[in-house]
């Protein structure tokens, strides 16, 4: 089984999927990573990339090239990316896909948390508008569109180990 946690920024995706990756076994792949290699090969922040990424599409071709590959080519794993979800959908690659969301000053609460930065709130609207954007005029997807996903789970409360045994529980009906 293929399973994708999408989200916005501070969501829990990448929490939530290291503990779904502890209790299923799975593999765990994070966009995130690949993204901020590429910002930090070109020397740039991650501001400074997802700017530069709105006028140069390649880089954002290039990462959901690399996670649609990923996906297809491997199973027992579990993907978390703000996009994974929208890319198996797709490319029609079979995956149970969810979205994790919490409201706003939840999410930048957890994101000073492990940050740590100044003007924060700023900084991640900034980013967010910035990648939604390039979603919607690159790969013609909105972020606000949850259709796609075999579920959709409000992190805000319970915990990210709770949000994992839920997705579990989904994502596996009858047990395993």
């Amino acid at each position: 089984m293929k399973i994708t946690v999408s989200g916005h920024i501070g969501s829990g995706k990448t929490t939530v999927a290291k503990f779904l990756g502890e209790m299923t076994g799975y593999q765990v792949y994070s966009g995130g990573y690949f993204f901020r290699k590429m910002a930090s090969q070109m020397g740039m922040t991650i501001e400074q990339f997802n700017k530069y990424a709105e006028t140069d599409s390649t880089m954002d071709f290039k990462l959901n090239r690399m996670i649609e590959d990923f996906i297809r080519s491997n199973d027992n794993i579990i993907v978390e990316s703000r996009l994974c979800g929208w890319i198996a959908y797709s490319a029609k690659i079979p995956a149970f896909k969810v979205f994790l969301d919490a409201p706003l000053s939840v999410r930048i609460k957890r994101v000073g948390a492990r940050e740590n930065l100044k003007e924060l709130e700023e900084k991640v609207r900034m980013r967010e508008d910035s990648e939604n954007f390039r979603f919607k005029e690159y790969f013609n997807f909105d972020m606000d569109d949850r259709s796609i996903y075999d579920a959709v789970i409000d992190t805000t409360e319970g915990g990210a180990e709770y949000v994992a045994k839920k997705i579990y529980s989904l994502a596996f009906p009858d047990g395993r």
